[in-house]
């Protein structure tokens, strides 16, 4: 199996990996620099980068990198434990550095009004594959969205099943009205999405969120929603709020952690929302 194919199906799929590479050799060793090993999420493995003791070791700080998404490297010398006596006795050195493979992020743009129009943009620019749903297709279509990899012009639950949604999946409710709203938010939080966001004012969230709690959803599966969605900027004009929203879904991506969480709220991290919703 070839490890640049699997590491492309791997992508496709939204799945994460780690490529494990050698990037420098001193001596004899069992294998090559710049032999391959992918690790996958399950742990299984496609390439080799010799095999034995150092393999898996390769192996168990991939599973890491996996998990925590920060690259490794990694110096051994074949010769200097007796744990090599497997037949890695080389006397050789080598240099392994092992980086996280994550799939690209997918936004999933539901409503396609004038605010939609310029995240998209923005969206593709910033690297992510966009999707736009609407159940008018005067407003889902290429003429509108050229930069949208799909475009979904149905019912908003008959488009449910086909998305696939993982934790590089962002998805961005701003549909034309309240129920669309609802009908969207009650699907999204039921999924494993990384970041969940609808537009609209404290007392729209409020409105939406209770409704929903009447259905028997509980109340702790609206704690990642980010409404009023993007950073709080000034943001008025629907391109000004499209980069405030995009902004949000960057730091999200390139911090999970929250470095900027000061600059944007959950629904419960605002108090005013989290006073009348608690």
């Amino acid at each position: 199996m070839d490890v640049f194919d699997e590491l492309v199906r791997l992508r496709a799929l939204g799945q994460k990996s780690a490529l494990a590479t050698i990037v420098e050799v001193n001596g004899s060793i069992p294998s090559f620099q710049t032999a391959k090993l992918l690790v996958r999420e399950d742990g299984s493995m496609a390439g080799t980068i010799g095999g034995g003791c150092v393999e898996a070791e390769v192996w168990n700080a991939a599973r890491e990198v996996i998990a925590t998404g920060k690259p490794r490297n990694m110096q051994f010398s074949l010769g200097q434990d007796a744990a090599y006596d497997n037949g890695l006795i080389c006397g050789g050195q080598l240099q392994v550095f092992v980086e996280c493979i994550t799939p690209q992020p997918s936004a999933i743009v539901f409503g396609g009004g004038h605010i939609s129009k310029s995240l998209c943009k923005v969206l593709d620019l910033a690297g992510f594959r966009t999707s736009v749903v609407d159940n008018r297709e005067t407003y889902a279509n290429r003429e509108r969205f050229p930069e949208a990899a799909d475009i979904h012009a149905e019912e908003y639950e008959d488009v449910f099943p086909k998305l696939f949604v993982n934790d590089s999946t962002y998805v961005v409710i701003v549909t034309r009205g309240h129920r669309d709203d609802m009908r969207v938010l009650r699907w999204a939080v039921s999924t494993s999405a990384r970041y969940i966001a609808m537009i609209g004012s404290r007392r729209k969230t409020i409105a939406v969120i209770k409704e929903l709690e009447k259905e028997g959803i509980p109340n702790s599966e609206f704690e990642r929603i980010y409404a009023p969605m993007g950073f709080e900027i000034g943001a008025v004009s629907p391109e000004e709020i499209a980069i405030s929203v995009a902004a949000e879904m960057i730091a999200m991506r390139r911090d999970p952690d929250g470095k900027w969480r000061s600059l944007s709220k959950t629904v419960f991290a605002d108090e005013k929302l989290r006073a009348v919703l608690l």
